[in-house]
């Protein structure tokens, strides 16, 4: 299984930046044992307006499973994401988590990436947004390798 965070723009060196390529290395090494072959962020070119943004975004997922990021989308407890990860992993799906630019993404891209993910109905800053789905993919890793990492 491949794990790519697909986002429109690019995040300049910053607090930020550093702890999603953190998070990604800790994922990607936590996740070798348990058949993620690799977790990975993908910048596109931002501007152009929402369907230019989408295009690019699926330009560069090949045939994963597209999961939106949207205030609009479920909100799931960590668990319930690990466990999700895990089943698209055991049925043989690479997965997209996919940033949309400042105005979101474009209603064309929905029926292509029907899920989405919230991670609350507040509307969080995007360098944010990479920070905790970059967390939150560690975690769901972590959880399913018996790490003490999560506490419950």
């Amino acid at each position: 299984m491949h794990i790519k965070i697909v986002c429109v723009g690019r995040m300049k060196d910053s607090p930020e930046r550093d702890m999603v390529n953190d998070y990604i290395q800790r994922a990607a090494k936590t996740g070798r044992g348990l058949g993620i072959r690799s977790v990975e962020e993908i910048e596109v070119e931002a501007g152009g307006g929402k369907t230019k943004e989408s295009e690019r975004i699926l330009a560069r997922v090949g045939n994963a499973r597209l999961v939106r990021l949207d205030e609009r989308g479920k909100a799931l407890k960590s668990m319930e994401f690990s466990k999700k990860i895990a089943n698209w992993r055991d049925t043989g799906d690479d997965v997209a988590f996919l940033i949309g630019g400042a105005d979101g993404h474009d209603k064309s891209l929905t029926p292509k990436a029907p899920d989405a993910i919230s991670f609350g109905v507040q509307t969080w800053p995007h360098k944010l947004v990479r920070v905790m789905i970059a967390e939150q993919i560690y975690r769901a890793l972590s959880i399913e390798a018996g790490s003490p990492y999560h506490r419950e």
